[in-house]
């Protein structure tokens, strides 16, 4: 009885890890398709987003108008718990300066513009069109400006919701189209405001051998008294395996009010654990 006891932990200590190699090899990675993602409005997270993913984005942007000049900076951290869905944390500055010093000219104050919280779930993805198809929601505390904090305003301005849509395709291995669009309501309670946009984000993009990509992004947000356009031009370059650095240009289709822009963004994917 005790050599049998012996024998069967033996065989069991053997057997255990290639039971596990087996169903380690039975178990694939769910499919994924590697879309260009634009540069601008980014994703969420990845279509087709695999558990355990992440990333972060610090990113500064300066953008033209007509009486100043605002300089834009964010961090963001996305994450994927389970397989195709994706999470994100983003906290968005700006900061003003006049274009031209004047007295009187009406500007906005410098700000941490609030902390954004967004949900993306992947529910389609076709290996045989090469195509993926994503909805999600994006909600935004807005906050008031530093000035109006310190004279007793309070943290919180008002809020902002954000239901999305995102079809993307490859068409061969090198270009990438994606389409990005929803509504966004912005609530102000103390101003008794609400205002409603909508926005369309098409993008196309030409990947590099290495994963490096050209590419444009048309983002337009139009509301019931307005309709703003731009162009961006952009390039992303691999600097490591899991390191690179975006580059955009954005050109107005209307200078009246709005000048050019350009933004540099750095991702970084911390490497997963084993």
């Amino acid at each position: 009885m005790k050599n049998f006891i012996i024998t069967t932990l033996l065989i069991t200590s053997i057997m255990l890890p290639a039971l596990a190699q087996v169903d380690s090899i039975s178990k694939p990675k769910p499919l994924k398709i590697r879309h260009a993602e634009p540069l601008y409005m980014d994703l969420i997270r990845d279509l087709g987003a695999r558990k355990g993913e992440k990333e972060w984005n610090v990113g500064y942007g300066i953008e033209g108008h007509k009486d100043y000049t605002v300089n834009h900076s964010f961090v963001e951290y996305e994450f994927s718990p389970v397989n195709r869905l994706g999470l994100e944390v983003e906290v968005p500055f700006a900061f003003y300066r006049p274009a031209q010093p004047q007295e009187g000219a009406a500007m906005p104050r410098n700000r941490v513009e609030g902390l954004k919280l967004a949900a993306q779930y992947t529910f389609l993805v076709s290996d045989q069109q090469q195509m993926s198809m994503a909805a999600g929601y994006m909600h935004e505390f807005r906050a008031h400006s530093f000035y109006s904090i310190n004279r007793g305003r309070g943290m919180l301005k008002g809020n902002s919701v954000s239901p999305f849509f995102i079809v993307a395709k490859k068409w061969g291995e090198r270009i990438n189209t994606m389409i990005y669009t929803g509504p966004e309501w912005e609530f102000t309670p103390e101003e008794s405001k609400r205002e409603l946009f909508y926005q369309i984000n098409a993008s196309m993009h030409y990947v590099l051998p290495g994963g490096h990509f050209v590419g444009v992004e048309v983002n337009d947000e139009s509301s019931a008294t307005s309709s703003h356009t731009v162009i961006r031009p952009q390039m992303k370059l691999v600097l490591a395996s899991n390191l690179a650095l975006g580059l955009v240009t954005g050109i107005p289709a209307n200078f009246r009010d709005n000048g050019m822009s350009f933004m540099a963004r750095i991702i970084f994917e911390p490497k997963r654990k084993r």
